[in-house]
Parts: C-alpha cells; structure tokens; sequence
C-alpha cells in the first residue's frame, strides 16, 4: 500500500520557507552564553547540528529584555548581541539549514538576583528562582512590553534568522497569562479566557508587523501546565489550549504551533518525561536553592513514564481543533515516531535531547529507516543547561 502522509525527508514549506525536510531542532537552552552573548561553543552547537540533517536549528534562549532572562547569562537581543548572532546564523546556514530563534521573556521563571531586576507575572505571586516577589504589569506596561517584543523579533531578523518562535509556554511570562491559576487579574487580561489570551495574541500581531512575512513565525504553546484541578483552582489545560489555539488562527499572524506542555515553575517534568534527575539537579545549584530541591525534589520534580510521541495524546486534540500547520513536540526519536506524526496531520516535528545525544540522527534516519536513536531518556542532560548543554552519556562523563 502506498503512503499518503509526506515525506519526512522531503523538502517541504513553513510559512514562507522552504525547508530541506520536516525536522525541526527544538529550542533547548545550551547554557553557552556566560557574557549573554554568542560564543565559539554556541556557534560549534548549532553548526553541528545543522550539519546532522535537520531543517531548522531553534537557538535558545534569546530575550526580548534583561529582566526576562531565566539568569543573567542568557542572550538578550539588543544591538551588542546583534555580530555573534550574525556569525551564528551564518554558521547554520553554511550547513545547509535555516535558522530559528526562539524569542520570549522568563516572567515569573527569571531569577531577579542573578539578572538584578524584578521578574514580572500575570499577578503578583512568589518568584522562586529570586525568592522574591514577581511584579505584575500594568496595561501601560504591557503595551510597552508588547513593544519590546517587536523590537526585539526585528533584531533577531536582521541578524539573520529565518524562523521565530513565540515562547508561550511553561508558565514563562505570556503563558503565566494564560493560567488561570497564576493569572488573578480583574482588567482586560484577566478572567476569560479572551482576556487571558490577549497578551500572547497582542504579541504575535506586533511581532508579525514587526518583521513582514518574509520570516516564518510560529508560537510554542502549552497544552497543559501539568498542575491538576484541585477545587476552584487550575492551570492551564488542553480544552483552553485548543481554544487559544483557534484564536491565533483567526488571527492569522503564526505560521504554525508547536504544542508543549509542564511548568518550569510548578512540573517541569512533565515535559520531559522519563527519569527525574534529582540529585543532579540540585548539584548544578548552591545555598538554599540546592536544600530547596533535595528536600522538594520528590514533588517539584515528578518522574513520568516514557514512550515515543508522549505528547502525541494531548497535541492530537489542538490538531483536531485547527487546520494550521503543528509542530509535534516530546519523545520523537526514531522513523516510526516521525511516521506517526506525519499520518496523524502533523506538519513538522522537533527533536531534542535525541539530537544532544547524537547530532547527526537525521541524517542517518533519512539514509536508514531502521536507525535507532541511542538517548535513553535518563534526561541527566538537563541539569547540565546551568553550565553546558550536553549528553553526558556522548560525553562519556556517565555510562549509559
């Protein structure tokens, strides 16, 4: 019987690009930028893997403000940083990729001590990464951040990238909005879900007008926060997702969606998925964040089973509800997960730590069906964003 889903491998469109094929490199922050600024190691990790196969390298993590940094070594874009993410989009492209860059603001994930300025959030609440105080926005505000996110995706495309991704998910800034656990506001961006969702679909506009449709633009949107229905209270989850989604389609500022889902503040490993790393994670920190996580650990950070496409089940639902071209996101590994995804309508997919495991995978899937990837979920390459993105199996620092 003949196949009719595309070809993974095959040159395809997003937007206004023209990609090679239909694996995208997913955002995953490399950890590489000490002076907030492009580096050697930073360029080498985007040239590698863009040389491994895929369509589009997504850097991570550029901020569109110094507050919104997870910490103060994070790439803002403003003008200084402007040269090295030159020679880096330079770099992908030599290789034959585009380049996408995924542009947001931490909210209530930033550490104010390290980036020495207030974390914002939809309301004000605890900033745990500051153990301070988040500072709520006023509609003033707002409207100068939306601003700031313009400024900032026109930067990012004339430095060179092809592709931005919106960051609306894991309760950062735009999607602490979004939650309506986190988000208690009584204006025009609190409450429904209209409201709620006015932020993020301010943003997309302004972006959008920001850089023309000569770049591809998608959002990374949150299915679920990961935080289950406890009486009146609730975060985030996949009916308001595919609502929010038919909302950007109406709109017609994005491209595509890549649907995520967990909290960076409250589950983060429910975007992950497999092992939970806990010893390691509260090794890559010092004084009380480093207690913090020892003794909150077994609750802040879950372990859940693994298996291929583990999003699969919850992005099935916004594919249901939009006809827009979606990203799937979360445990694509192999040919039979890319397969999957193509038959079931997705039009891209994303891969992570697979590809921080072995850069190359693309490539040698589209040269060899039966390639299996080698990462096995122990996810001890997340601890490791703190100083430098890795695989510490690759790297031959832990046995695999």
């Amino acid at each position: 019987m003949t196949s009719t889903h595309p070809d993974p491998f095959a040159p395809a469109r997003l937007g206004p690009l023209r990609t090679r094929n239909r694996l995208i490199k997913c955002a995953t922050f490399e950890g590489m930028t000490p002076d907030a600024v492009v580096t050697d190691d930073l360029v080498e990790f985007h040239r590698e893997h863009a040389a491994g196969g895929v369509a589009i390298s997504t850097v991570a993590y550029c901020a569109v403000a110094p507050e919104g940094r997870t910490d103060r070594h994070q790439i803002w874009l403003r003008p200084d940083a402007v040269p090295g993410l030159r020679r880096l989009t330079d770099a992908i492209h030599a290789e034959g990729a585009l380049a996408a860059a995924q542009v947001g603001h931490a909210g209530p994930v930033a550490n104010s001590v390290s980036n020495r300025a207030t974390a914002l959030a939809a309301s004000r609440m605890p900033a745990p990464m500051g153990m301070s105080f988040t500072h709520s926005p006023d509609p003033d505000e707002i409207a100068a951040l939306v601003q700031t996110f313009a400024d900032g995706a026109r930067l990012a495309v004339d430095s060179g990238f092809d592709a931005l991704e919106l960051h609306c998910g894991h309760n950062y800034l735009l999607s602490s909005f979004l939650s309506p656990l986190l988000n208690r506001r009584r204006d025009a961006y609190g409450g429904s879900l209209t409201n709620r969702a006015r932020f993020a679909r301010e943003v997309a506009e302004a972006v959008r007008d920001a850089v023309g449709d000569q770049v591809a633009v998608w959002v990374k949107l949150n299915m679920y926060d990961g935080t289950p229905r406890r009486g009146p209270l609730r975060g985030f989850d996949v009916d308001e997702a595919c609502e929010v989604a038919r909302l950007f389609e109406a709109d017609g500022h994005l491209d595509a969606i890549e649907p995520t889902a967990g909290s960076s503040l409250l589950n983060p490993m429910y975007l992950f998925h497999g092992d939970a790393p806990r010893k390691e994670f509260a090794q890559a920190f010092t004084g009380a964040m480093r207690w913090g996580l020892k003794a909150a650990g077994p609750v802040f950070l879950k372990a859940y089973p693994y298996h291929d496409a583990y999003l699969l089940p919850l992005a099935r639902q916004l594919r249901s509800a939009v006809r827009m071209p979606l990203i799937l996101l979360g445990g694509v590994t192999d040919r039979d997960s890319i397969d999957t995804a193509m038959a079931e309508g997705f039009d891209f997919v994303a891969m992570g730590r697979a590809l921080l495991r072995e850069p190359d995978l693309p490539n040698r899937l589209a040269a060899d069906p039966t390639v299996r990837s080698q990462c096995t979920h122990c996810n001890l390459c997340m601890p490791t964003i703190y100083t430098h993105t890795r695989c510490p199996v690759r790297t031959g620092e832990v046995v695999g």
